[in-house]
């Protein structure tokens, strides 16, 4: 018992593995593998909709499966909720609580604080699609009494081992990467109807775009500029595990089983070799296989400050596993391969060029011959199932034989101690203990033997066998009298109920018990807005626009140069725009400013004018409240809210004369820290191409141009903007009839005349 104590005490300054699953058999994998810890999601707001995903019924298997091997279960809401969604979204949380799910992950900044208010003792960790990059907003999160935060993926180690917090950081250190900040991102919802930020992703970054300069397309070798490798941490991965990151996160729910167990069980023996104080050095097949169960190629990172060409993978966006052989010879209906790597009948493989692939079925000898494997420097047959034309490199992309074997892993034991008692004449009394918890069982008074007394051999024989069990007896300890008979069928029913308590007890093991408290707000009666009244906040790009719009009556003019924010600011209705992306804070007073992240709004609105902008995500009355809180004058809703939305959170809103809705422009629908102008125009040298005034555009297959804008002032981070204006001015009579009053419209590249033109419609003047 000693013993395990110890070893508890030494767990508690470990870090942990935490694993994604998309199913059961991914967690199962995962836990076999090693994993401390495992995400899920149900099949409600989770930012991986296209995942299998887990109802209510696996989801508390998965939680009772989980702790009875010790493994802590979080399950992802990483979603922004709407108005409509708020009360079924509370009522799953409340299923989880009283399921005693070991944490929930949250995006929205509304159903933080609701759930903190109504279920006080819940573990909340902030997903990373909160999109938690500087210091202000960890203060944010302390101040909501959050567990756990996840951090931007953008950020370097330096920068996380600077934050100082009593919050346990998360962060990624292996699978794919999103291109912009996440929670950030608009492309997929603007473009296609799914929203990235509602869990349906249609990764647009992973098709192919040309850069153009001023209308006239570069000529380049790569087609996907927005397309990331798969991050990898396991050659630096020490400096993490002396880093003040406390939990490893696998990305991968939308991953295969094999992918989930293979990729915990390198991170777990990396881990378990620090703890050993041995070298983290994996052996090149290891690393090998981790290729071909998937990989873009790999990078280090933004957390090891990885430069644009060490980042992307602009010539393919999908799978590339390693490399096979090269094609010897084509007929209709055959292709001659010469291998450079072992191959197995239904293994996967991909031609380079040709970019296309199959499951080889039918494996054949140069004879002709079926055959079900064959070994390196083998020349074989494949059927010829795509016509195949070109002689082309060849890509093995599934290896059957091994995702086979991962998906049937050795199952983890749990260690326990047992102790005998066993006096003549009284009762016999086992004990089992593992190390938190001790089950103990009494029957059967004891009786001399008349034949075959029962031996310390045979007690431990019997006891032992838990082969139905996850439990190994490492260790029995017996007191007995000499010459006494316990019978078999006794011992085997104690073992048998202690057992099944032992597993009970560890599977309602939990942090916290189910705290629910009422949810009964005060309601103010909402500030009534003069139906007539009519706000109109413009945002500019350049000092000619912004001329324009000071000959008209607008209310606000946000612009994005704080050089043009000096020369103009004397007009109380011009204010200072910062990007969404914060690092550094120096003090402000007395400035009006536009704001884009929870941590300049907390920083500066405590002595400015700060309204905030729409990467907020503000789609429920919660989340307007708690910005509020945080003294914002206005409040930018949610581009991506609709109609009938906004409708309803106006019935909620108390204080609609705060509320600011887009009505025009073209919206940002990517920040990233990345540079393709630099990548692939001035080859990673330092920048200068920023500061020119030439215009530059990704092109997509449908030939729409997005505009970049290059920030010299923001670490040269990039903003993407949608290809075309979204246009609801003549909507804004039916948002005045809802109680809002401020509408915001963006500049982008519109002239003087444009400008002025969409004013005048808009103050039904002349120009």
């Amino acid at each position: 018992m000693e013993e395990l104590e110890n070893s508890k005490e030494s767990r508690k300054t470990k870090k942990e593995l935490l694993s994604p699953a998309g199913n059961f058999l991914c967690l199962y994998c995962a836990i076999h593998n090693g994993c401390d810890a495992v995400y899920i999601g149900g099949k409600k707001f989770g930012a991986r909709a296209y995942a299998d995903n887990f109802s209510e019924e696996e989801i508390v298997k998965s939680i009772l499966y989980c702790h009875l091997y010790g493994v802590k279960l979080y399950v992802t809401i990483n979603t922004m909720i709407y108005e409509s969604e708020m009360e079924e979204c509370i009522n799953y949380i409340r299923f989880l609580h009283q399921n005693h799910v070991d944490a929930v992950i949250l995006e929205d900044l509304g159903l933080i604080t609701r759930v903190r208010k109504q279920f006080p003792n819940l573990e909340i960790h902030a997903s990373t699609q909160m999109h938690t990059h500087n210091q202000e907003q960890l203060k944010v999160l302390e101040s909501l009494k959050i567990k756990r935060v996840v951090l931007a993926r953008e950020l370097s180690l330096e920068e996380i081992k600077n934050f100082q917090t009593k919050m346990e950081i998360e962060a990624f250190i292996h699978g794919a990467l999103c291109i912009s900040y996440s929670g950030q991102c608009l492309f997929s919802s603007l473009l296609l109807d799914r929203s990235g930020n509602r869990g349906s992703c249609a990764q647009i970054c992973r098709l192919p775009f040309k850069l153009v300069k001023n209308q006239k397309e570069i000529p380049l070798k790569d087609e996907y500029l927005l397309s990331t490798k798969e991050l990898s941490t396991l050659d630096n991965f020490e400096e993490i595990m002396k880093s003040n990151i406390y939990s490893l996160k696998i990305e991968g729910r939308m991953k295969s089983p094999s992918y989930v167990a293979y990729t915990t069980r390198l991170y777990r023996i990396l881990m378990d070799k620090y703890e050993r104080n041995e070298p983290l050095i994996l052996k090149e097949e290891e690393k090998k296989q981790l290729k071909v169960l998937y990989n873009r190629e790999f990078t280090k990172g933004h957390l090891f400050n990885a430069k644009n060409e060490e980042l992307m993978n602009g010539k393919k966006p999908n799978h590339q596993g390693i490399i096979l052989g090269k094609v010897l010879e084509i007929t209709k209906g055959k292709i001659k391969i010469l291998l450079e790597e072992d191959l197995h009948q239904n293994d996967g493989i991909r031609f380079f060029k040709a970019d296309k692939g199959f499951f080889v079925n039918f494996l054949y000898n140069e004879k002709g011959l079926l055959i079900s494997s064959a070994k390196k420097g083998e020349k074989i047959l494949v059927d010829n199932k795509i016509n195949l034309k070109i002689k082309d490199r060849v890509l093995k992309t599934v290896d059957s034989v091994f995702e086979q074997d991962l998906q049937k892993p050795k199952e983890k034991t749990i260690p326990i101690i047992g102790k005998v008692r066993a006096h003549l004449n009284q009762p016999l009394k086992i004990t089992f203990l593992d190390n938190e918890n001790k089950v103990e069982k009494e029957m059967y008074t004891i009786k001399e033997a008349k034949n075959s007394p029962t031996s310390k051999e045979i007690l431990k024989e019997k006891l032992s066998a838990t082969h139905n069990s996850p439990f190994l007896l490492t260790d029995l300890e017996i007191d007995m009298d000499e010459n006494i008979f316990i019978p078999m069928s006794i011992l085997k029913e104690m073992k048998h109920e202690l057992i099944n308590t032992l597993m009970k007890k560890r599977q309602e093991k939990t942090n916290s018990l189910f705290v629910e408290k009422e949810w009964n707000p005060k309601k103010k009666e909402p500030k009534k807005v003069q139906m007539n009244e009519k706000k109109i906040h413009v945002l500019v790009q350049n000092e000619t626009q912004l001329q324009a719009c000071l000959k008209y009556p607008v209310s606000s003019i946000y612009v994005t140069n704080p050089f043009l924010y000096q020369k103009y600011k004397k007009d109380k209705r011009v204010y200072l725009k910062f990007l969404n992306v914060k690092s550094t804070f120096k003090p402000l007073k007395q400035e009006r400013l536009l704001v884009g992240d929870t941590g300049s709004l907390f920083y500066y609105g405590k002595t400015n004018t700060c309204v905030t902008d729409y990467f907020l995500n503000v789609s429920n009355h919660d989340t307007f409240n708690y910005l509020s809180y945080l003294n914002a004058k206005r409040i930018t809703l949610s581009i991506e809210n609709k109609k009938d939305q906004i409708a309803l959170l106006m019935k909620e809103i108390e204080e609609p004369e705060k509320v600011e809705l887009y009505i025009y422009g073209k919206p940002q629908v990517m920040l990233m820290k990345y540079c393709p102008i630099n990548r692939y125009l001035n080859k990673e040298k330092n920048c200068f191409l920023c500061k020119e005034k030439d215009f530059y555009y990704l092109k997509d297959r449908e030939n729409n141009l997005y505009r970049m804008l290059l920030n010299p002032l923001e670490n040269h981070l990039t903003q993407l903007f949608y290809h075309k204006n979204l246009n609801f001015i003549s909507d804004i009579p039916y948002y005045q009839n809802l109680g809002i009053c401020n509408f915001r419209l963006e500049f982008l590249e519109e002239t003087a005349i444009d400008v002025e033109s969409i004013l005048c419609k808009i103050f039904e003047c002349k120009i």
